[in-house]
This record gives C-alpha cells, sequence and structure tokens, in this order.
C-alpha cells in the first residue's frame, strides 16, 4: 500500500548528488575513494572520538564490535530485550550468548538494575541500545561495568547525535556502533560505522573488515576476516548528510515539540526527553491504553493514508528463544502499546495536524475523549 504519509522520507537537501557525481567520474565507487576517509574522519570528529572506520550497514558495525573485543563462544552479553532483531542476533554470531534485561517505563531504555542482576561470571559486556533517539542512563551504565570489569558496547543505530549529560551517543563505550539505513538520521542507503577511543580495537576492527588482509603482503590473510567494508559511494553520501546533520536534528526535535502540542490533550504517552539528555527522536514514539486499541488506531491511521509502525517486540518472545521461559513486564507493556508515527524531518506541517486530527477523531468516535 502507498500511503499518503509514509512513516519516513530521507532528507537529501546537501551535496549527496554532487560528491555521488563525483564518484562516478572519478570511476572510484567501491571500497576505495577519498570519502571514506573524509567521512570516517569527520564522523569521528563531530562525535569527539578519535577513531571511526566505515562498514556496509549497522548489523555488520555491531557484529564487527563484539568480535573486536575478543567475544565468543562461553562468553555473555548483556542486552536488552526490547531492541530490534540485530542487537541480539550480532551476539549470536559470534557463538556468545545473550542474556535480557528489561526496560525502564520512565525512558523505555534498559534497566541498569536489572543490569546488575543479570551478571555472571561468563558475563564480559554490557550491550547498550538507544532506542528511538532516547540515551540511556550511561552514569549507572558505566558504574556498573567498571565495578565489574565489563566492556560496553554502545549500539547507536537510532541516536545518531543524542546526548547524555552534554557528551554524544558512541562517545562512552569501549566501542561503539552506527546504522546509516535509510530511514536514520544520517543515512547512506546502507551503511555503519564503528567509533572507538582505543586504537587498538580501531585496529583489529579495520583488519577483520577487510577480510584480515595483511599489512605488508598482497593477498596474504593471517585472520579470518569479513568482507565489511563500506564503499565510497555510500561514504560520498554519508559525508553529505554529515554536513548537515545539525539541521536534520533540529527539524527533528522540532517536530517532536510540534507533535506534544497537538497530543496534549489525548489520551496518548509520548516518550520523553529524559533529564540531563539530549533526544534527537529518531522516531516520534507514543503509548495508547492497550494491545486492542493500538491495532485498531493504527488501523484506522492506515485507512486515512497514514502510515505507522509498532514498537519493537522484545527479543524474548520470538520463536528462538521461547525455549527458555522469560517475563519482562515493562518491555512487554511497551511493546503492545507502542506506535511509531510519520517523523521524517521535512514532513509538511499540514500533514502532522493531519495526523493528529485523525487520532483526534478516532478518540472522539470512541467516546474517550
Amino acid at each position: 500500500m502507498k500511503y499518503k504519509i509514509p512513516i519516513y522520507q530521507p532528507l537529501l537537501d546537501g551535496n549527496e548528488k554532487k560528491y555521488v557525481n563525483e564518484c562516478l567520474d572519478s570511476n572510484w565507487i567501491s571500497s576505495k575513494g577519498k570519502f571514506i576517509k573524509e567521512f570516517e574522519d569527520k564522523f569521528s570528529e563531530f562525535l569527539g572520538v578519535k577513531y571511526a572506520t566505515g562498514v556496509s550497514n549497522g548489523t555488520t558495525a555491531l557484529h564487527l564490535a563484539i568480535e573486536t573485543l575478543g567475544i565468543g563462544r562461553g562468553d555473555e552479553v548483556i542486552v536488552p530485550t526490547f531492541t530490534y532483531i540485530a542487537s541480539v542476533s550480532s551476539i549470536i554470531y559470534t557463538g556468545a550468548t545473550p542474556v535480557f534485561v528489561d526496560s525502564l517505563s520512565s525512558t523505555w531504555q534498559m534497566d541498569p538494575e536489572d543490569v546488575k542482576r543479570k551478571i555472571t561470571p561468563k558475563t564480559k559486556a554490557i550491550m547498550v541500545v538507544h532506542l528511538y533517539g532516547q540515551m540511556c542512563e550511561m552514569d549507572e551504565i558505566m558504574k556498573i561495568a567498571n565495578e565489574y570489569k565489563l566492556f560496553v558496547i554502545e549500539d547507536c543505530a537510532e541516536a545518531f547525535g543524542s546526548k547524555y549529560k552534554n557528551k554524544y551517543a558512541g562517545s562512552f563505550g569501549n566501542i561503539s556502533s552506527f546504522s546509516f539505513y535509510g530511514n536514520k538520521t544520517v543515512t547512506t542507503g546502507e551503511g555503519g560505522m564503528i567509533v572507538t577511543n582505543d586504537y587498538y580495537l580501531y585496529d583489529k576492527a579495520y583488519h577483520l573488515k577487510m577480510h584480515g588482509v595483511s599489512r605488508d603482503r598482497e593477498y596474504w590473510h593471517d585472520v579470518i576476516g569479513y568482507n565489511y567494508r563500506m564503499t565510497n559511494i555510500c561514504a560520498a553520501i554519508g559525508l553529505a548528510q554529515l554536513e548537515k546533520a545539525d539541521v536534520h536534528i533540529s527539524l527533528k526535535r522540532k517536530l517532536a515539540v510540534r507533535y506534544n502540542e497537538l497530543l496534549k490533550d489525548l489520551p496518548v504517552i509520548p516518550l520523553k526527553e529524559a533529564k540531563g539528555t539530549i533526544n534527537t527522536f529518531w522516531m516520534y514514539s507514543i503509548l495508547v491504553e492497550n494491545v486492542k486499541l493500538r491495532n485498531e488506531l493504527r488501523e484506522f491511521l492506515s485507512g486515512a493514508g497514514i502510515e505507522t509502525r509498532p514498537t519493537f517486540y522484545p527479543v524474548h518472545t520470538m520463536p528462538m528463544f521461547t525455549h527458555q521461559y522469560q517475563k519482562f513486564s515493562v518491555a512487554e507493556d511497551i511493546a503492545i502499546r507502542g506506535i511509531n508515527l510519520p517523523s521524517w524531518p521535512q514532513i509538511p506541517d499540514e500533514s502532522v495536524v493531519e495526523i493528529c486530527n485523525c487520532i483526534k477523531e478516532f478518540f472522539t468516535k470512541l467516546k474517550l475523549i
């Protein structure tokens, strides 16, 4: 179905065409070319971290981050169950075991107290996932990691530009990953990035993403690596996007304010910006009273040509993980009540008004307002 108001559209309003045409004109279209290094350098500079290396997508970035830390079979990685599947599947790829934790109802992010409860002698890392543009409680998580001598991996796929106490997402962990899929705040179509302040981790990640090829002997591979390289064309798009990133983030934040204004008297609960953080609102997300109401509202909006999405299903409820019965009450509650509304940065104000009027009409028909 083609929606009148889609859930997302990328904003390509900068030098994207110019830089891509430069790639085409120069014939540097694959995994070599000037835009790769320039994008990596500008990206690390933006975040205030020392090193960045581009990869083919956000999932490969996560997998490579875990591999780079030497995590594998017999190890455990603590991860929120309320996340996109890639956070968990990347752990499985390495042979390690994901250990799920619940979320905080106030921020929808991983619960530090549950993290502490799940630490065992096999725990090697905490994977922090900053969902929907809101950052986790990093002071508490870093304190736990330091106390138990655990690695911290930041999954920043949905939180580029978000801040916790004036520090960017991706600048806290031992190693962090980003996604540049088409619906992300900075997009390259497909692509990802690993960032770190540790030269040795950067060097190992780079080595692994390049098929493990020797640095001083052509076509000699000293480890089993991966073809996780970013193309020059993707990097060209990413560089152009990065040049306009602050503008795009500002538009997303203004959109959230507008939604808040228009929905304030309706029976919905938006994901708010936590104190001490800057939420980039990758998606504008709301909760309604129950799953029945959620499904009916989504159907009503779809009928009006408005695309929505449900929030993520908790990963522990998916078939490959149900062999071990677990309950995570907060994550499960958010998952069945949550809706993502259209959240593209350049969405016209009249479209936002139309969406909110449709939501109001829905609740009015049900005599809930």
